[in-house]
């Protein structure tokens, strides 16, 4: 299997038609200007400016992989894939958990989620025919890497049908991670210097969600007309993202009545249980506010023993299957006198605002792509909060990063 990281580029004129069209794109990012991807531009923080860039690098991103990610993708004998494999850490492995929902759902494949940092201790089964796949943002993720290279060693010593089939992705083409994998899929992001993930994670879901649409597509798990939806639905997610990004006075707002608190809860449903937990990890690291994220139904049976009058509960409710469930979860909230901010979809704020003490709401977007729009309120209001609270937003205390 070929090696995509530099030196085989070059050697290879068939496989350079394939890449350079995402490629030139990543290229044409990182030279357009050096001097715009590392200054504010006018905004007040990196952090700030890297979230409204997000509808650009979607955009970015879609156009870059419409047409070359099939034939990258096609490299890899994915046809034979029965089982997916992902490791990653922090925002990544959340980023992981979303497209675990997507290969699954989409594609018909069992996958399966591992935080580089316990893949040594426990690894992952050895099944066979399995693609696995790596994330980290810089692509110097040294657990992540560690996991990998450990992953390839093992597989290597294995018959046929175990041998290593390996996918990176990352923001960054020239990082280490390159030289661990076999096929290497770029989110074009642009720089990211604010220390907590923003633009880069969401172009990781959309690079995740080709992923998962190129494999049902393989595995015939989707129709033509669904393929289509799905690709329309995607399509539409830079404008839904500004729409979300138009609201940012309101969002500053709702931040205002979470600045002095010491503990808050995200609870999300479904694929959403994974933004709940990115949501607390973007409250941790930049505002150091301790905030716990939990899947709604899971939280009942235990956690719940949390609320008082002092803990703000911040509740992911868009339209979708797991609605009735989230509703029931807000009621059961409010009995306990708890603050309730709701994010919620847009023709259900009526509904769900005799529950909610705040609402942030949604544009009507597909229930499977809602992830990349309802992370936005929570990367607003812990970028908000932690201004508020006078905090340095941009290099949070005690966490480095490595640019990409």
């Amino acid at each position: 299997m070929l090696r995509l990281h530099k030196a085989n580029w070059r050697q290879n004129p068939y496989l350079l038609a394939i890449v350079n069209p995402i490629f030139d794109v990543f290229q044409a990012e990182s030279n357009s200007s050096t001097a715009d991807q590392t200054s504010k531009q006018g905004f007040p923080h990196f952090m700030l400016k890297e979230i409204h860039q997000q509808p650009e690098a979607i955009q970015t991103c879609l156009d870059a992989y419409r047409h070359s990610a099939q034939l990258l993708l096609n490299r890899l004998s994915t046809r034979s894939v029965q089982e997916i494999h992902i490791i990653a850490s922090g925002t990544s492995r959340h980023a992981g958990l979303i497209a675990q929902v997507w290969l699954e759902q989409l594609a018909g494949i069992p996958t399966r989620v591992r935080s580089g940092s316990e893949f040594l201790a426990t690894p992952l089964p050895l099944t066979p025919h399995t693609l696995t796949v790596g994330v980290t943002q810089s692509g110097e993720t040294a657990d992540t890497l560690q996991a990998l290279e450990w992953e390839r060693t093992r597989r290597s010593r294995q018959p046929e049908a175990f041998q290593p089939c390996l996918i990176g992705i990352t923001n960054h083409t020239t990082s280490s991670l390159a030289t661990y994998v076999d096929v290497l899929l770029p989110t074009l992001a642009g720089t990211e210097v604010g220390v907590a993930a923003t633009k880069t994670f969401t172009s990781q879901l959309v690079v995740f969600f080709w992923l998962a649409l190129h494999l049902a597509k393989q595995k015939q798990a989707l129709d033509s007309d669904q393929l289509q939806q799905a690709t329309t639905a995607l399509y539409h997610l830079p404008e839904q993202v500004q729409q979300i990004l138009q609201q940012v006075d309101h969002i500053q707002k709702v931040a205002v009545h979470l600045v002095n608190a010491q503990s808050c809860i995200v609870l999300g449903r479904g694929i959403n249980h994974a933004i709940a937990l990115e949501g607390a990890l973007k409250l941790k690291e930049t505002t150091y506010l301790h905030a716990e994220g939990y899947a709604a139904g899971e939280f009942m049976h235990g956690p719940i023993a949390l609320l008082d009058e002092k803990i703000p509960v911040i509740t992911i409710a868009p339209a979708d299957k797991t609605h009735s469930a989230m509703l029931a979860t807000m009621d059961k909230v409010k009995s306990y006198r708890s603050p309730l901010i709701g994010i919620v979809s847009v023709e259900q704020a009526t509904a769900t605002a005799s529950l909610c003490d705040l609402q942030i709401t949604l544009p009507v977007a597909d229930e499977l792509l809602s992830p990349v729009l309802t992370v936005i309120p929570l990367q607003l209001l812990a970028y908000t909060i932690a201004v508020l609270r006078g905090l340095d937003v941009d290099r949070p205390r005690n966490i480095t990063k490595t640019l990409a």
